[in-house]
């Protein structure tokens, strides 16, 4: 079980959700990070007493110097503050929720400093899965999933024998829109697509959420994770959002993880594997649903799900292109500068117009490609 955590992204939703976990079992929490939150970001550091902690913009972390004057907590900015809390040297596992691209460094340093990761940031397998997880086992490492699919896929293997996986299924809410057409879809708003039925996220990852390009991306991270193809995972639209993952097993039995949809359980999970603690979440209670329904996901409404199977079939940098467009994308309708459906048609095009068949690449090849596609779609649209 972990003893002690350095939490990348603390001020989101699964950074204050990670430090109610840690506040319940006496997890002691070493370093922390934020974009520009200063003042969430003090209370966390005047509570659990960090050795450091991080902020991203150069002027927010100038402001917590002098907020926290008057505690022995070291204050440090930009990239290279966010790096060397990722390598803390009094922690033994760090927590990633850092969102999109810029938590790939930080697990990477991570990893090299032989820290265990609980990673929350699906993007780290998307754009470098291949460097990171040779990473992983050349430093000898752990690496827990925190993403509530991985992690029930990750739960439900426990006790398997090796090789009896046939098929993960992955669950999808189906977001705000699930059901609707791509007419209906033509005109939707910012504040409609962060409407979540069931999940409280950030902005990002609810959108994501809304275009299905999340499940995308656990496609692509859950054959990172559990090295598996295409074709062996599978996606079910469900909308409780109570069955978080199943797997198939050769024998074509299913096996299945429950709870009610709180990010505090897999969390917890990543922490203090192989334990099972007390929890802060309710319990589930089965007879209070009426029913658990499944639906199969609509490909061409939802066409960033295509995008991003078609890119893990490609290999090498596709899925890279597909993260960094999906990032510009996104950031450009939260800002309501494109509309909903352009989502997915600038991932598809940026995908579509990619060519580059390497397979062995480095993390200076996903590094520019990630630049070079942010640069096209940003002069594109």
């Amino acid at each position: 079980m972990t003893k002690s955590i350095s939490v990348l992204g603390s001020t989101g939703s699964i950074g204050t959700q990670t430090l109610d976990v840690a506040r319940m079992h006496g997890i002691r929490v070493t370093a922390l990070t934020a974009n520009h939150n200063v003042e969430l970001i003090e209370k966390q550091a005047r509570e659990f007493e960090p050795k450091m902690v991080a902020v991203l913009d150069m002027g927010a972390a100038a402001q917590l110097k002098i907020a926290l004057s008057d505690t022995p907590v070291e204050v440090f900015c930009g990239e290279e503050g966010i790096l060397r809390a990722a390598a803390e040297e009094n922690c033994d596992t760090v927590v990633n929720s850092i969102v999109g691209v810029a938590g790939l460094l930080p697990t990477l340093a991570a990893i090299k400093a032989h820290k265990n990761i609980a990673l929350a940031n699906k993007e780290t397998l998307v754009a470098g899965g291949s460097i990171v997880m040779k990473a992983v086992k050349d430093e000898g490492v752990k690496l827990y999933p925190v993403d509530s699919e991985h992690s029930a896929i990750f739960q439900c293997l426990q006790g398997c024998p090796e090789n009896s996986l046939s098929k993960i299924i992955l669950t999808a809410s189906g977001g705000s829109f699930f059901g609707k057409t791509r007419k209906e879809l033509s005109n939707v708003s910012v504040k409609q697509a962060l409407k979540h039925p069931n999940w409280s996220m950030g902005a990002k990852i609810t959108i994501d959420s809304a275009t299905m390009m999340n499940k995308g991306l656990e496609i692509i991270e859950a054959s990172w994770l559990f090295d598996c193809k295409d074709e062996d995972i599978d996606v079910l639209i469900h909308r409780e959002s109570i069955i978080h993952s199943m797997i198939q097993l050769k024998d074509n039995a299913v096996i299945a993880q429950l709870g009610v949809p709180d990010m505090r359980i897999p969390i917890q999970y990543a922490l203090t594997y192989p334990e099972r603690l007390p929890s802060p979440t309710p319990q589930l209670d089965l007879t209070e649903l009426s029913s658990l329904t499944f639906y199969k996901p609509d490909y061409d409404t939802f066409s960033c799900l295509s995008v991003c199977r078609d890119a893990l079939r490609r290999g090498g940098l596709y899925p890279t292109v597909a993260n960094a467009a999906n990032e510009v994308a996104v950031d450009m309708f939260l800002k309501e500068k494109i509309k909903f459906l352009d989502i997915g048609d600038i991932v598809g095009n940026a995908v579509a117009e990619f060519s580059d068949n390497r397979k062995d690449i480095t993390l200076a090849d996903i590094l520019n490609t990630d630049s070079e596609t942010r640069k096209r779609v940003k002069e594109k649209y």
